[in-house]
């Protein structure tokens, strides 16, 4: 919208940024297009106790959008994906999709005195907070979308949402085959309040379900009661995201009871060379405690993020105890570099050792000790230019005791990503 200024001076391509469809200047298309590219090595999938030999990959994501506003307060948004994966010997539905809409809603948006009121209907993304538990799941190939409304109200440091939704089950067989139903579901209301203290405080009620659910103790119908609380905010040099969840309801016969803790504590040395920053990471999620007790304890940690441990997909946010100091410095200001050590252990020997998409490692659970293992991380993000970013990302796990008694070992990931969006 800001191109409706003559005076603005223009980039090539502006005049498909800013098409105006009136002498006003309101009305509009913009267009856009993004493309991302990473090659994956994978020296031990699910730490080699899957006996799946080594994997090295291209992964593709290329996508294109219209923008359409209709006004001051009407926005027509569609977008196209198409997800494609070269020399993957193991293909899950997040790796590919033949041409398919990654989103198509209508949102009007008329403000008020002192905020907004917003409602948002169609196939769109969804994400809260750190992206722990919903996400638009932006490390596999395919992001997360949710089919449903999106309404809310904003008055001054306070806002009210509420959502009931579908989410978007990736498929691939043909184009224009993705699909939702009443088999998965997620409904909520949420609640913001910004600057409570030095900072913000939100939570929310969702209310999930999935048909025909999986677990190592339970098989059925599923039924969850999700409630979570965060608080994040930043006084001087130090930062902090706080958050944690709770679940309650049924699997099948089988009760729910289940939970999980999320934090990371950081301090900027603002006025050094490389603005270093010290950050410390610590992640709690239930496991099972025992088999065939009625009860299941297993966190279903719904649509996380692929990012928030590492992309190597080999920590889960179920039955773990994990804990990561990092250190993050900047010797240029369009790069940065991380390092890190993650040490992993299980929340209670009952239940498996869980990996992404909450599979569980084989001949894991109920045995062995809680120690699962440590990792070192690298990852380096650079700012090509205002348009394309490239990142590369290694990590080395070194598997415990009870890894290795089940057949697994250590394992190495290579990821190397580029990505231009316009």
């Amino acid at each position: 919208g800001v191109l409706a200024d003559p005076c603005l001076p223009r980039q090539p391509l502006d005049c498909l940024k800013y098409i105006p469809l009136g002498a006003d200047g309101i009305s509009y298309l913009s267009l856009g297009a993004g493309l991302r590219e990473r090659y994956e090595h994978s020296a031990e999938p699910l730490y080699g106790a899957s006996g799946a030999p080594a994997d090295g990959y291209v992964i593709q994501r290329a996508n294109v959008h219209a923008d359409l506003r209709l006004g001051q307060y009407v926005q027509v948004f569609g977008q196209l994906v198409d997800a494609r994966a070269f020399q993957k010997q193991t293909i899950a539905p997040p790796d590919k999709n033949k041409l398919d809409v990654e989103q198509l809603f209508v949102t009007v948006a008329v403000p008020t005195a002192d905020g907004a009121i917003k409602v948002r209907a169609g196939r769109q993304e969804m994400a809260f907070d750190l992206q722990r538990f919903i996400a638009v799941r932006d490390g596999p190939n395919m992001r997360q979308a949710f089919d449903g409304v999106w309404a809310d109200w904003e008055h001054g440091p306070w806002r009210v949402i509420g959502y009931a939704t579908q989410p978007v089950q990736n498929r691939s067989v043909d184009s224009f085959d993705d699909h939702s139903n009443g088999h998965l579901t997620l409904n909520g209301l949420r609640l913001e309040r910004q600057g409570l203290g030095p900072g913000d405080l939100s939570g929310y009620y969702s209310r999930y379900r999935r048909d025909g659910a999986r677990f190592l103790d339970a098989v059925g119908d599923e039924r969850r009661d999700v409630y979570d609380l965060r608080y994040n905010g930043k006084s001087g040099s130090i930062d902090w995201d706080v958050e944690g969840m709770a679940q309650q309801g049924r699997v099948g016969a089988k009760s729910v009871s289940a939970w999980a803790l999320g934090s990371i504590v950081g301090y900027t040395f603002a006025k050094s060379p490389w603005t270093p920053r010290m950050g410390v990471q610590f992640d709690m999620a239930s496991g099972d405690r025992h088999a065939g007790d009625g009860e299941l304890n297993t966190f279903n940690p719904l649509f996380a993020n692929g990012y928030y441990f590492s992309l190597a997909g080999l920590t889960g946010y179920s039955n773990l105890i994990h804990l990561k100091p990092s250190l993050t410095v900047k010797p240029v200001k369009a790069l940065s570099v991380t390092s890190a050590l993650g040490l992993q252990w299980r929340q209670t020997t009952g239940d498996a050792v869980y990996v992404q998409s909450m599979a569980g490692v084989p001949r894991t659970a109920g045995r062995g000790s809680r120690w699962t293992g440590a990792y070192a991380q690298l990852r380096t993000d650079w700012l090509v230019s205002p348009n394309v970013t490239a990142s590369l990302e290694a990590v080395h796990f070194q598997a415990g005791d009870s890894l290795r008694a089940a057949g697994g070992g250590t394992t190495n990931y290579l990821g190397m990503e580029l990505k231009f969006g316009w």
